[in-house]
């Protein structure tokens, strides 16, 4: 089970790293609806009011008339607001009405018609908690309109519910790939096509996060392909490439010194002679020197 920090969307990876999925999220949404991007205004972070009140994205039609036939965004309206939770994070009750409620001021505060406006919520996992609330007590009827897209119908707002996690890989890559549980083909896979489009140096939080989130199979794909300039670049751009080599350092030379310090033993210096000489600690000596006796 990984850290949750206190603040929102950040989390810890396996390697102690602070996982920012925000900034990330914005570039995957920016890239799950890339081929409307001449019609589509994306705003991340809009804040409502004088207090810390924000909104994790707003995307906004640039004319009425476009019609967007992406999964995701078939349910859009003139101003679309999109709430995300991180993987380890996920959109309770509460969470519900908080975002209902920043879709009533959104309209108010911009002056903006409530039936111009439609609420996407985003989390990695099956929201049955939530999806039995609105059915039980607000009496909405939900539709599994996709795969791990839920129509929440009955209000006069366009409400959708999105696991990103059942999305369809072939139609939602970026969304479904922002994750910290994926396997080594499926991030093969997003590498591919970041390749393929030539877009890895304008997702470089995306990068940054899912490989942060994902490190050792991320560090196994990394040695069976060949890295695209682009993708290099980015890498570099993150710092992961950096801490990949140092680590790659730091572990060639913990082997180096474990090979002294059992060659030293094995040449009859005492335990606190090798752990001096070697730089390793007492304790790690004597569990080399048990290790040698089990195998006389």
């Amino acid at each position: 089970m990984k850290k949750e920090s206190k603040l929102k969307g950040i989390t810890t990876s396996p390697g102690g790293d602070r996982l920012i999925w925000h900034p990330a999220f914005f570039e995957a949404i920016k890239m799950e609806l890339s081929e409307y991007q001449h019609a589509l205004e994306f705003i991340p972070e809009v804040q409502l009011t004088t207090e810390p009140l924000r909104i994790d994205v707003v995307v906004i039609k640039k004319s009425r008339d476009i019609s967007i036939k992406k999964n995701i965004a078939s349910i859009f309206r003139k101003d679309n607001i999109i709430e995300y939770k991180s993987p380890d994070d996920y959109i309770s009750i509460h969470d519900f009405y908080l975002v209902y409620g920043y879709a009533c001021l959104y309209s108010s505060l911009k002056r903006t018609n409530i039936t111009d406006l439609s609420l996407t919520l985003i989390e990695s996992r099956h929201p049955r908690k939530l999806l039995n609330h609105l059915c039980e007590i607000r009496r909405y009827k939900i539709e599994k309109k996709w795969k791990g897209i839920y129509y929440v119908e009955g209000d006069i707002l366009p409400i959708q519910i999105i696991n990103s996690r059942e999305l369809s890989e072939g139609e939602n890559l970026w969304l479904k790939s922002l994750d910290n549980c994926l396997g080594a083909d499926q991030l093969h896979h997003v590498t591919n096509e970041m390749d393929r489009q030539g877009t890895a140096g304008k997702l470089k939080a995306y990068i940054d996060t899912i490989t942060k989130a994902n490190i050792e199979n991320f560090t196994e794909v990394l040695k069976m392909r060949n890295r695209t300039l682009a993708l290099e670049q980015a890498l570099r751009d993150t710092g992961w490439i950096a801490k990949w080599e140092a680590q790659g350092e730091v572990v060639g030379e913990a082997k180096k010194a474990i090979e002294i310090a059992g060659n030293m033993l094995r040449n009859g210096f005492s335990v606190e002679q090798t752990a001096e000489l070697s730089g390793l600690d007492v304790a790690k000596v004597k569990s080399l020197c048990c290790a040698s006796l089990e195998n006389i």
